[in-house]
């Protein structure tokens, strides 16, 4: 599997696909990164609050694979926005994960009402300039949340990683983030599986002789989107890297993009601000 590449806006280049970890516990994380690896997934995203790093880190350094062949990407806890908090817990990545560093590093959750989002911007501002990330960006940030990093802070992020699928298409996001030059990237990009069902990813599916993950995730890529489907399933994480070998027409597109309900699957970004996980 040969998978294409974006450049991030300081020229770090990320695999459109990647392989997602959320909820994979940690006794069954190793097994199915190396499978992914196996496949020929070279990107793969986890986080402090998934409690699998160090399992992502094992697969990493047994796969047999260079590390710079490799893109990993981890995530801020929501309990570490105070800046000195902040580099105590990416320095705890590192360890878990075993290595000198990130290929990206993220902002979980703005947590508004905590209001400390742009003081851990800061911190990993300085994670960049140290060479220990290689990009940094957002997780779950709104336009109003990037409003402020854009203003008070000195890096535009490359990453925002919010929730997208057929039923929660984001355009708003989207459209904001590629205007300030920030990659998009996907996460619950199936729904959680709730966006299979519906009949119109079944007709498509049936008319490409496809899988219904596969249409999904190939309306993802095609947006220019990154996308990182998660399954702890040999056969499943074969079938997500099976994309690049179809298209969807115009048509195909429009009729996936239609089916936007406004429905998210996780919390609102303005609501979340939980810092006990």
């Amino acid at each position: 599997m040969t998978t294409p590449t974006i450049t991030l806006n300081n020229g770090v280049q990320i695999p459109q696909l990647g392989f997602g970890t959320y909820k994979l516990p940690p006794e069954s994380t190793r097994d199915a990164v190396l499978w992914a690896f196996e496949v020929g997934y070279r990107h793969v995203d986890t986080a402090q609050m998934y409690r699998n790093e160090a399992a992502v880190g094992r697969a990493v350094r047994e796969s047999g694979l260079a590390r710079d062949e490799l893109f990993v990407t981890s995530k801020l806890n929501n309990a570490y926005h105070p800046h000195y908090e902040a580099h105590a817990a990416f320095d705890r990545t590192l360890d878990d994960l075993d290595t000198d560093y990130v290929d990206l590093f993220l902002i979980h959750w703005p947590l508004p009402a905590l209001g400390r989002f742009v003081e851990a911007w800061g911190a990993l501002e300085e994670i960049l300039a140290s060479g220990r990330a290689r990009a940094i960006g957002v997780s779950n940030f709104q336009p109003h949340h990037l409003d402020r990093i854009l203003t008070e802070g000195s890096v535009v992020p490359a990453v925002n990683q919010v929730e997208i699928h057929p039923w929660f298409v984001q355009q708003e996001v989207r459209a904001y983030d590629a205007a300030h030059g920030i990659v998009t990237e996907a996460w619950s990009p199936l729904g959680r599986g709730r966006v299979l069902e519906d009949p119109a990813i079944v007709r498509l599916a049936d008319d490409l002789g496809r899988t219904l993950a596969q249409v999904v995730l190939r309306w993802h890529v095609q947006r220019g989107d990154v996308v990182i489907p998660k399954s702890a399933t040999p056969e499943r994480i074969v079938e997500n890297a099976g994309i690049f070998a179809f298209e969807l027409d115009a048509g195909a597109m429009d009729a996936v993009t239609a089916l936007d309900r406004g429905e998210r699957t996780g919390s609102s970004p303005d609501e979340e601000n939980r810092t006990d996980r």
